[in-house]
């Protein structure tokens, strides 16, 4: 006989362990998804019941666990070009402002982009196809996206970068055939290295601060929409410290940041360039040096 769903008691336990180490606030009406995503856990570990793999997870001896649980838990459906106005800005007025403010003399050569919470790598590889679109007037800069997520298991099928139909349906047939390798027998599609070339994948919680150099525009979409009000304030913190001053951060409709956002100017319709140089304001590209 299977488990039953998790009761009142186990489920505050799980859900106080997420939230302690990931941020994310799981409601009360998801109790059945969350049952579901632990039991699958439990079954595959062999362990009796979910009170024994609590007890296993929340022990020195579940740090391996770990991983996989927040694995487990995580929600990370996502394709190519999702929201496709977003990628269009990217590759068109953004990518024209970074060229010309170097011809000005404002910047270098060089370009840093953020997909925070990158799932299986379908967002960083997009950009990615936009920056590839416009090599011809990137020639001689330095291009750099950062994918990041909490899941080791996400991320390793982003380093493989192998899709499906589904995922790169919004994908044109010519940037198809130009980025990714024919189809497979069983129908997946795998990017091609001068786009993997573009991007690197590392392991990040967005509760904590990324250590890495400012980025000039950073993605943070349709993640945080199970993080509570306190733990989004904190991501938005460690966020706006890793944008550059005059960078842009492009959100997603479900975040719910937007009145946290202080510093920032509204350009369009979930899009934001940071106008006001704080304190935690990284040192930027203009700082860092002039043309290269």
């Amino acid at each position: 006989m299977g488990l039953p769903r998790l009761n009142s008691q186990q489920f505050d336990r799980f859900h106080d362990f997420i939230y302690k180490k990931s941020g994310i606030h799981i409601d009360k009406n998801k109790i059945t998804l969350l049952s579901n995503r632990i039991r699958r856990r439990v079954n595959a570990g062999g362990y009796d019941d979910f009170d024994d793999y609590y007890r296993v997870l929340t022990s020195t001896a579940g740090a391996d666990e770990l991983a996989g649980f927040l694995d487990a838990i995580t929600t990370n459906e996502t394709y190519f070009f999702r929201t496709q106005k977003q990628f269009d800005w990217l590759a068109s007025d953004w990518l024209s402002e970074q060229i010309a403010r170097h011809r000005a003399g404002e910047r270098k050569r060089q370009l840093r982009i953020w997909s925070a919470g990158c799932s299986n790598g379908s967002e960083p590889y997009s950009i990615a196809i936009c920056l590839a679109e416009n090599l011809f007037r990137l020639r001689d800069w330095s291009l750099e996206v950062v994918g990041t997520d909490i899941s080791a298991e996400m991320l390793n099928m982003a380093r493989k970068g192998s899709f499906n139909a589904r995922a790169i349906e919004e994908v044109p047939e010519q940037q198809q055939r130009r980025y990714f390798h024919p189809p497979t027998e069983n129908n997946q599609r795998q990017v091609r290295d001068s786009i993997k070339k573009l991007v690197k994948f590392q392991q990040h919680n967005l509760m904590v601060p990324l250590a890495e150099s400012s980025f000039d525009c950073i993605f943070i979409r349709n993640v945080l929409i199970y993080f509570d009000r306190e733990s989004k304030q904190k991501v938005v913190d460690n966020l706006l410290n890793a944008l550059a001053f005059g960078g842009y951060l492009v959100v997603g409709p479900s975040e719910g940041i937007y009145e946290m956002l202080g510093g920032l100017e509204r350009v369009s319709p979930l899009i934001y360039k940071k106008v006001t140089a704080t304190s935690r304001t990284r040192p930027t590209t203009e700082t860092r040096g002039r043309n290269s």
